[in-house]
């Protein structure tokens, strides 16, 4: 029978670090972007999920970017599930992340297992980690609970023994989620029951996609004749599988750039993808039918790609790419969850063995077939329907014993709203300190001032939460909250006034001035916001208490937005003043090593700025996409090749 036990895993790595105190008011940075004439033809259901409530709004998340890329040990909790033929390594403090899927029999790892724990800027709020398999809700892109806990706990399984359940409330959709994990008596599959829920009583947009890293010297096959091709030049376009484009694209390395390939897996065919190696092994995951999607996505082969792969593990330790199980035919959709519904699946995930030569000839039909046949006799199609029901009756049990404890904002939308979620309790006893004014604004009707300086704390922005606020007696923090809610909601022109108010009062300014610049830089008043942001670093450093985390993280996540602002519009005197007020150590960073070449460049010292590039520099928080490095060298030695360390570029002609 399944065992579940707490270890400790010891890796090199940095950990997430500090959140940033700043709100993001500005639209999230996203690179999978559609170009409108993609959408010419393209299936009616898939036009108009594409076109259903994409994210605008980053908020009420915060930005996870304090990390960098001094590696040295790090403990980090997980959780393992056991049985006879399987061992399952769950990272419950970052996101519910499997990171091994051990087959014991044949001494197979299927996953492509990190060797190091590297934050990168990949999710939507920042830090992200690659391999395993990745539990992706919330909007287009790597979720925000990446790396953030979930909640965890023991379960009665539908088979007797035990499962491990995790569960949260998924804060940009406002939607709780559970994911159970067993691994029935003498299986070669970890089965995972998920289930979405929309308490509310709209319509709310969903996103899930699971995300499974493998080695990237593998076949990749799903069953579909065709696939819609994404590249980062946001094209979609229809291409046959698995040859497209001169070149067998079922083979990862057979791409030169990075792309996604969704597959267009047929009405009633079985949903299932799988990765094999030269001698037909691997992994292959299936799903009941509710998880539709398939798809592939490479790094490629060029330089950039290559380079993102060193950047995200150990240069020398092997690339990966990734299969993928989605609710959506494509990444860039979002599917509508009716008031009081929800979405539920299972998945099982095991190893695979076909016969070598008909995985990797010729015939796209006969390796398919060939697959499918094999994981028919692994795993039939109809014992996978058969588990999801006999899960289903389980997903409402209590938990027992509690393994892990994830965010304190489910508790507070169960205070708020009543709502009783079988299965997934959201306890009073993990409301914390972020929570706390807000559980006060729920009780008394007032937002409560904070006992002592410093940053504010983030800000909810559903519309319940702003309407208390709204009728809350006017105080600088009610008004700043406010605002920022406001501002999430569409409505600039109060929350601008909101922040005004505010600053009569408030004995801290600067958090308001920094809405206020961020609000006049979006309406293209550039010189008025400098001059906020210039008020409000000032205001900042006469308020900074110590050198302390939270004043050190505050005074970088302003400086450099200061810094960018000023040098927008050309006052490069200014921004230096601010370079030289940032503490030594945030200098010394990789992001702001690069800030220090822009400054250097607007104040006409080239040669300068080239030395910065020569000692090098690591920007730890280089956004996915990102081609800012790149161009910067272009200024500062136009006709130089780009040095191999700075090349992220991942598009043609970029």
């Amino acid at each position: 029978m399944t065992i579940i036990r707490r270890e400790v895993l010891t890796l090199p790595g940095v950990l997430p670090g500090p959140v940033n105190p700043l709100p993001p008011l500005r639209p999230p940075a996203e690179t999978h972007t559609l170009d409108e004439r993609s959408k010419a033809g393209l299936p009616l259901d898939m036009t108009r999920q594409l076109g259903y409530r994409p994210l605008r709004s980053l908020l009420p998340t915060r930005l996870v970017d304090g990390y960098g890329r001094d590696r040295q040990p790090v403990g980090l909790d997980t959780i393992v599930l056991e049985n006879d033929r399987l061992r399952v390594t769950v990272l419950p403090g970052l996101g519910g992340r499997v990171r091994s899927l051990f087959h014991k029999p044949t001494g197979r790892e299927l996953l492509y297992r990190n060797p190091v724990f590297q934050p990168a800027a990949f999710a939507l709020n920042g830090a992200w980690f690659s391999g395993g398999i990745e539990w992706n809700i919330g909007a287009t892109g790597h979720t925000t609970l990446a790396c953030a806990p979930l909640h965890a706990a023991r379960v009665p399984a539908p088979d007797g023994g035990e499962m491990l359940r995790l569960w949260e409330w998924e804060r940009l959709r406002d939607l709780p989620f559970q994911v159970d994990l067993w691994l029935p008596e003498g299986s070669d599959f970890l089965y995972v029951g998920v289930r979405v829920r929309n308490p509310h009583e709209k319509p709310a947009p969903v996103y899930w996609w699971s995300n499974i890293a493998v080695p990237e010297e593998r076949r990749v096959l799903a069953p579909a004749d065709s696939a819609w091709h994404f590249g980062y030049e946001q094209h979609l376009s229809r291409e046959p599988v698995p040859n497209s484009r001169g070149a067998d694209r079922s083979y990862p390395l057979n791409s030169e750039y990075a792309a996604d390939w969704f597959y267009d897996v047929p009405d009633g065919r079985r949903r299932w993808i799988a990765a094999l190696d030269d001698a037909g092994q691997g992994l292959v995951q299936t799903s009941t039918d509710t998880l539709r999607g398939r798809k592939l996505f490479v790094w490629g082969t060029g330089s950039g790609g290559r380079r993102w792969q060193e950047w995200l593990t150990e240069p020398g330790t092997g690339g990966y790419a990734e299969i993928q199980a989605g609710l959506a035919r494509t990444q860039l959709e979002h599917v509508r969850l009716e008031a009081e519904g929800e979405f539920s699946w299972l998945e099982a995930y095991g190893p695979l063995g076909a016969d070598a030569g008909a995985v990797h000839g010729t015939d796209w039909g006969g390796a398919v077939g060939e697959v499918e046949r094999r994981l028919e006799a692994a795993l039939p199609r109809d014992a996978v329907d058969a588990a999801y029901e006999a899960w289903r009756p389980h997903a409402d049990t209590e938990p027992g014993e509690r393994l892990a404890a994830g965010s304190g904002w489910g508790a507070l939308e169960v205070l708020r709203t009543g709502v009783k979620l079988e299965g997934t309790p959201f306890d009073e006893a993990t409301l914390g300190p972020a929570q706390e004014p807000w559980r006060t604004l729920l009780e008394t009707g007032a937002f409560p001032e904070p006992r002592k300086v410093g940053p504010p704390g983030p800000s909810l922005v559903s519309a319940p939460w702003r309407d208390m606020l709204e009728t809350a007696p006017a105080r600088p923090l009610s008004e700043y909250h406010l605002g920022v809610a406001q501002w999430h909601a569409g409505d600039r022109a109060q929350a601008v006034r909101s922040w005004e108010r505010g600053l009569e009062l408030a004995p801290s300014l600067w958090p308001l001035l920094r809405c206020l610049a961020v609000a006049d830089a979006a309406d293209g008043h550039g010189e008025r916001a400098a001059d906020r942001y210039a008020e409000a670093f000032d205001d900042l450093c006469a308020e900074r208490r110590d050198d302390g985390e939270v004043w050190l993280t505050a005074t970088a996540a302003l400086g450099r937005e200061a810094i960018e602002a000023l040098l927008a519009v050309g006052r490069t005197a200014a921004a230096r003043s601010v370079w030289q007020r940032l503490h030594p150590a945030t200098r010394a960073r990789g992001r702001f090593r690069f800030l220090e070449v822009e400054l250097l460049v607007a104040e006409g010292e080239s040669a300068a700025a080239r030395a910065v590039f020569d000692e090098g520099f690591e920007v730890a928080d280089l956004r996915e996409g990102a081609e800012v490095i790149g161009e910067m060298w272009d200024r500062v030695a136009p006709g130089e090749p780009l040095p191999a360390r700075y090349d992220f570029r991942m598009r043609p002609g970029s």
